[in-house]
């Protein structure tokens, strides 16, 4: 199954606390359970002003269609062509 990375513009995302984000990853996981077993989120990764989420889904829609029902921003989706690592450099 196809694999997304989705860029969320969160101001001051940096700046959230425990709390906060525990609230967001519970906003998705309920969207999730809702949406059935089709898709899936990895992990997230939070920067000063950004979240970077990983999420496996059959097509960019569905991964879209939870940001809405989430009320998440999905300012670029992309899907991941190919994965390297350093042991890509063997």
């Amino acid at each position: 199954m196809p694999k997304y990375v989705i860029e969320r513009e969160i101001p001051n995302a940096g700046k959230l606390n425990a709390e906060q984000l525990k609230s967001i990853s519970q906003t998705s996981c309920g969207v999730l359970s809702k949406m059935g077993f089709a898709i899936q989120w990895v992990q997230s990764y939070v920067t000063g002003d950004k979240i970077y989420c990983i999420y496996i889904a059959p097509n960019k829609e569905m991964v879209l269609e939870h940001a809405k029902q989430g009320g998440f921003p999905a300012n670029e989706v992309n899907e991941v062509m190919t994965i390297i690592d350093p042991t890509t450099a063997d």
